[in-house]
């Protein structure tokens, strides 16, 4: 059967969060909605002057193309386009893209009559780029502190943040985000190569079922967390992994300034080793 013949009796009216019927309608496979519609409006116009930006520049190479931020001078108001204007109309823009997406999941999860899990995971993303370009540099006072929108900038930007307060290693927020990020990676990597070999037997084999996949880990580990189980758990990881690096930069500048090594003095200081 053809996947959208299929799909016509999940194609159900109703769900929408704005515009009712008028705005209720797919194309192809797509469903778009009114913020499918915003959604077009801000990508495109973000895009526009991007290119726009460039052509100020005077360059149409990818890697050098930088969309910068407001000198620190100009703090938390606005700047003319060409002296970071440009940058945060695009931050607009990217917002409302961004925004206007997950509120497109909402849309389709309701009509489905799914939990709102997407949407969720979605919307943690966003809050660590918010918190990047938006909620750091008012805590900061200037928007001068956010990152530029450009390859080699971005990158540079990134190397800079870390080196100005030392060894970012050392941030023990980094430290749990990263935790996070490789474990998630190990919890996604067991549970593919898991569901594949059930799914790929020997030759002339039937493929194997879900009580296989437990059976594996139980004689492996001793225990299997379950097919539901392990979605909750990747789910788990991957916010964690966000949320975390969102608050190993937000704190950086705010709520500490010196280097981060030093911040592990308080370990060193404790009273039953500190006069060793």
């Amino acid at each position: 059967m053809a996947l959208l013949n299929f799909e016509k009796k999940y194609r159900v009216p109703g769900g929408t969060l704005v515009g009712g019927d008028l705005f209720d309608f797919w194309v192809g496979p797509f469903f778009v909605g009114f913020f499918g519609v915003t959604t077009i409006f801000f990508a495109a116009l973000g895009t526009i002057l991007i290119f726009y930006g460039a052509v100020l520049q005077g360059t149409w190479n990818p890697w050098l193309i930088s969309i910068d931020p407001p000198p620190l001078e100009y703090g938390l108001g606005a700047a003319p386009l060409r002296e970071g204007g440009l940058w945060q109309v695009i931050t607009i823009c990217a917002h409302g893209a961004f925004v206007s997406w997950m509120l497109r999941e909402i849309e389709i999860s309701r009509k489905l009559g799914m939990g709102l899990h997407v949407p969720f995971a979605f919307g943690v993303a966003i809050f660590a780029y918010t918190t990047l370009v938006v909620i750091r540099p008012v805590l900061m006072g200037a928007w001068g502190h956010a990152f530029p929108y450009g390859i080699w900038t971005h990158l540079d930007w990134v190397s800079n943040t870390g080196y100005a307060y030392g060894n970012f290693h050392y941030n023990p927020a980094h430290m749990i985000a990263v935790t996070f990020f490789f474990t998630n990676c190990l919890a996604l990597a067991l549970h593919g190569s898991l569901i594949l070999s059930a799914a790929n037997p020997n030759k002339d084999k039937e493929m194997r079922a879900p009580d296989h996949e437990d059976t594996f880990f139980r004689d492996f580990i001793g225990y299997s967390i379950g097919p539901l189980g392990i979605h909750r758990l990747g789910l788990l990881l991957a916010l964690n992994a966000g949320f975390w690096s969102a608050i190993c930069i937000v704190i950086s500048g705010t709520i500490w300034f010196e280097e981060w090594v030093v911040w592990w003095d308080w370990w060193l200081n404790l009273p039953w080793w500190a006069d060793l």
